[in-house]
């Protein structure tokens, strides 16, 4: 049974840092790419970055974010992070990590198809 299950969340003063973490089971880790989802309060979930499955893994991160958060992975632990620094108010959300069943680098695509539970981000001014 596939099982995604984000960790790291917390609240936080605006300009601080934090990585969030999503540890899989359940289905062959290193096939999938993966990506990372936020929605905010009355808001559309949001992507925000991508990672390829096979080396070399290609990362993508989406302008709302880039420069800020980065994406990495760890095949031998089935880990998928997400560094995220310079955090300011507006990126209060829950964030979820998902099992990507279409990637494409070069145009920016990312859609997750399987869906951990979320973890909350607060961030305060």
């Amino acid at each position: 049974q596939l099982q995604l299950v984000e960790s790291g969340g917390g609240s936080v003063q605006a300009g601080e840092s934090l990585t969030l973490s999503c540890t899989a089971s359940g289905f062959v880790f290193a096939d999938w790419p993966m990506g990372w989802f936020r929605q905010a309060p009355g808001k559309e979930r949001e992507e925000l970055a991508c990672v390829g499955a096979s080396p070399p893994t290609s990362t993508y991160v989406f302008p709302s974010v880039k420069g800020r958060f980065t994406i990495s992975r760890d095949n031998t632990k089935n880990i998928v992070y997400l560094q995220m620094r310079s955090l300011v108010p507006e990126d209060t959300a829950i964030y979820y990590c998902a099992a990507v069943d279409y990637y494409n680098h070069a145009d920016g695509v990312c859609d997750g198809s399987y869906w951990g539970q979320g973890t909350q981000v607060t961030v305060s001014s």
